[in-house]
């Protein structure tokens, strides 16, 4: 009876956390896209209430880890229809699924208030109510099939939600879907070996040594649909792509948080539950991760596309959260989960930003804008935020996850493997991409809100407030998550997913931020002390014509001496000729083997008649062995 008892109280949060979703965004369809204020206050209350239930998962400690909606006893095609919805409710699901009602809340406020006035995505709020229901299922699902199942329906919702209005934007979401799609073909290779090796689609109960061909194939067939989803190298060139073309508030939802919560989770499973994963294999992650931060970084310096210079670091960003998954100690793993949140507070929040830039001023490159901290306050200072934060500089939360994982790679570095021996590089590599993500942020914040404002911008105002609030909210977290980070969040919040952490040095995150606020607060007092007296100033002329209106400069061309030097220009010069996107580099090769076989049919009967002995000799060599 007590067994039922919990049953009962557990079916409630996971069925009102997933399922009404999915319920109500059908029923979206029934209603007139010219009621979208309508559709956006009962979409925001949904998700309130998928936010609600989510919390209460989250928060009841006693439920079961795993249990099922249906009995025993029932079976299709000799699989169990329980196991089917085997639901997974550990502590990581749990974080995850709160995290992903949390951001489809604030997303769900801002858009409504983005497009009150202007055209909308087709049915946004039912791809987005979609895209709530599908995610929390494919976090709380015990059960692979379920799993990727839903994790290739989200692929349909990621396709939809760019809303392809022209050539470049529909290039974009064909390329989307193609990659999205290609891995998820991958993934189910991967699950089919494993249900080979262990007999089981259970998430949780396989443990498979990557000793043999088979296992190590199955582990790099899952891997690459956990690094597309999340835009892990070489997997990741959908991402600036999606980015530049979608609405802000879609890449806030998908690229920025949702794919980054779903891959790195899939991620922390494959590394911890599903697999034993070799030493070679780790160095192998390692060098994708670390590279993953260097190449995306480089290539978001260059960038004059505000969008497309974010969606570059969403890539970089995730390099962070491989190799803190990668590194396999307790240190590393919490480093990576905590990076992966903390990601999806700062970089939604940038995208809400950026969204904001183009209601405002209807611009999208950097060398269009400038001198909008004066009228969209809020906005630059929630950017300020943001920006420093992915930057990892004390005390916000970019800087603790970030230092958590270069503590797991000194950490790692103790043991004899070969990837522990080349700790130093990972290390090193990790730091020169918080330095080079603190550098093209300054060209960001520089050339949106700093300098002098174009002529063109002169009527610019502040966004609806219901457009600032999320952004607000996401910020003060980001301080809150710093601030509080080894007091409150890694230990309640982390911990219990990962078990208890050991630092290898003295850190306290309240302690240092007291430290950082009087610091500035003395700095601002001896600004004001030494600015006491009255300077003279006078405008600049040359040939006595005066210029201070006029004079200026292009944040576009803060790194163009990188860009041009005789080692970086190789490597711009090959991003430029798409050597590292491998979606470009399939369809060449395809289209190049079509066009073979297409010049070899060219209707001389000759020829038909070679390449149809030719097919028949292949088939009875094929017999014949």
């Amino acid at each position: 009876m007590e067994e039922n008892f919990m049953h009962i109280n557990l079916i409630n949060p996971v069925v009102y956390t997933c399922m009404l979703p999915l319920i109500a965004g059908i029923l979206f369809f029934l209603i007139p896209e010219k009621l979208k204020i309508t559709k956006g206050i009962i979409a925001v209350m949904l998700s309130g209430i998928s936010l609600y239930f989510a919390f209460v998962l989250y928060s009841a400690a006693s439920l079961h880890e795993q249990y099922s909606v249906l009995p025993a006893g029932i079976t299709y095609f000799n699989v169990a229809a329980s196991s089917l919805l085997l639901c997974n409710i550990d502590p990581l699901a749990r974080l995850v699924s709160l995290f992903i009602c949390f951001f489809s809340f604030l997303i769900t406020i801002y858009y409504t208030a983005f497009t009150a006035k202007e055209n909308s995505i087709s049915h946004f709020y039912s791809y987005m109510l979609f895209t709530l229901g599908a995610s929390v299922i494919t976090v709380l699902t015990g059960n692979l099939l379920v799993f990727v199942f839903f994790w290739g329906f989200l692929g349909i919702t990621l396709y939809k939600l760019i809303n392809a209005h022209d050539e470049i934007s529909s290039a974009a979401a064909k390329k989307t879907l193609i990659l999205v799609g290609a891995s998820d073909g991958l993934m189910i290779l991967g699950i089919a070996i494993l249900w080979k090796i262990s007999g089981s689609f259970d998430f949780t109960r396989a443990g498979i040594p990557t000793t043999n061909g088979l296992s190590i194939t199955a582990f790099f067939c899952l891997l690459v649909g956990s690094f597309t989803k999340a835009g892990a190298f070489p997997f990741h060139t959908w991402i600036p792509d999606y980015t530049e073309s979608a609405p802000a508030p879609a890449s806030a939802y998908l690229p920025a948080s949702l794919d980054k919560l779903l891959g790195i989770y899939f991620l922390a499973r494959i590394f911890n539950d599903l697999f034993e994963v070799s030493s070679w294999i780790r160095l192998v992650v390692l060098i994708l991760g670390t590279s993953t931060i260097i190449i995306a970084v480089m290539m978001a310096l260059v960038q004059h596309n505000y969008k497309r210079l974010l969606g570059y670091h969403a890539v970089s960003q995730v390099g962070y959260m491989v190799t803190g998954i990668a590194l396999g100690s307790v240190l590393g793993i919490v480093g990576g989960l905590f990076h992966m949140v903390n990601h999806a507070l700062y970089k939604s929040g940038l995208f809400l930003v950026a969204g904001s830039i183009k209601k405002a001023s209807g611009k999208d490159n950097l060398e269009q804008l400038g001198g909008l901290s004066k009228f969209m306050p809020v906005t630059f200072i929630c950017a300020l935020v943001f920006a420093l934060s992915i930057s990892g500089i004390p005390p916000l939360n970019g800087f603790a996850s970030k230092w958590l994982i270069y503590q797991g790679i000194i950490e790692f570095g103790t043991g004899t493997g070969i990837a522990n021996q080349l700790w130093i590089l990972w290390l090193a590599l990790a730091v020169i991409g918080s330095a080079l993500t603190l550098a093209s942020f300054i060209k960001f914040i520089s050339g949106i809100f700093l300098g002098r404002q174009k002529t063109s911008l002169k009527e610019i105002k502040e966004v609806n407030w219901l457009m600032w609030l999320p952004q607000i909210i996401l910020a003060v977290a980001c301080i809150g998550f710093g601030v509080m980070a080894s007091n409150r969040v890694i230990p309640q919040i982390f911990t219990p997913v990962t078990g208890e952490i050991l630092y290898s040095g003295l850190w306290n995150s309240s302690a240092i931020s007291l430290l950082i606020i009087i610091s500035i607060l003395l700095g601002i007092a001896i600004y004001f002390t030494l600015t006491l007296k009255k300077f003279r100033t006078e405008d600049s002329f040359i040939g006595g014509e005066t210029f201070r209106d006029q004079a200026g400069f292009e944040t576009t061309e803060f790194y163009d001496t990188i860009k041009n030097s005789s080692f970086f220009s190789i490597f711009y010069k090959a991003a430029e000729k798409k050597w590292f996107d491998i979606y470009e580099l399939s369809k060449n090769s395809v289209l190049k083997i079509s066009h073979f076989f297409s010049a070899a049919h060219n209707g001389i009967l000759s020829n038909l008649a070679f390449w149809v002995l030719a097919g028949l000799i292949i088939m009875f060599i094929f017999l014949l062995m």
